[in-house]
């Protein structure tokens, strides 16, 4: 007789013979570990489906919030380069105009600067004019500091150049002579 009779004959006889306990035992611990090995499985792969699912909402989110910001400060760039002509036109609102057609210019000059602003703040940007304030590094930047006695000290007493803020982001900081302290 050769091996696979061999084996051929016991299978035939444990198919024909009833199982035994220790046989049902095997069993049941076989199965018991198949059915633990199943369930780790299953929980790794809800574990990965959840941690997959919170990485796709962590994505879309921070996209959202992108695409958002490009949208509020996309005029950055531009209204930066306009503030040199909001500039002149204060510096020109400085001096005094003695003759009526001066007058005239000072008036268009004046309602030109207030049709500006007007745009400017439809847009989205502020001004910043920190006179008496209390000097902040983030607004304002100090030119010079200076000794008096009637003010308090790190208080901002003459702005030299207004800053902007465009949808509460820094364009530009104010320029600012502040007292001593």
């Amino acid at each position: 007789m050769t091996d696979k009779d061999n084996n051929e004959q016991s299978l035939h006889e444990k198919l024909g013979a009833k199982p035994t306990k220790e046989d049902e035992v095997e069993r049941d611990e076989s199965l018991d570990e198949e059915i633990s090995e199943a369930e780790q499985q299953l929980n790794e792969a809800k574990d990965k489906l959840i941690r997959a699912h919170a990485e796709m909402e962590n994505i879309r989110r921070r996209a959202e919030r992108d695409v958002a910001n490009a949208h509020k400060y996309a005029l950055e760039k531009f209204i930066s380069s306009l503030l040199p002509v909001v500039d002149s036109l204060e510096q020109a609102l400085q001096h005094s105009f003695d003759n009526d057609s001066a007058k005239a210019i000072h008036e268009g000059i004046e309602l030109t600067m207030k049709m500006f602003l007007d745009v400017l703040q439809k847009a989205g940007v502020e001004q910043v004019d920190p006179i008496n304030d209390n000097f902040n590094p983030q607004f304002h930047e100090a030119m010079s500091m200076v000794e008096h006695p009637d003010a308090e000290p790190n208080t901002v007493i003459e702005v030299f150049q207004k800053g902007y803020l465009l949808n509460g982001r820094l364009v530009r900081p104010a320029r600012v002579i502040v007292v001593k302290g």
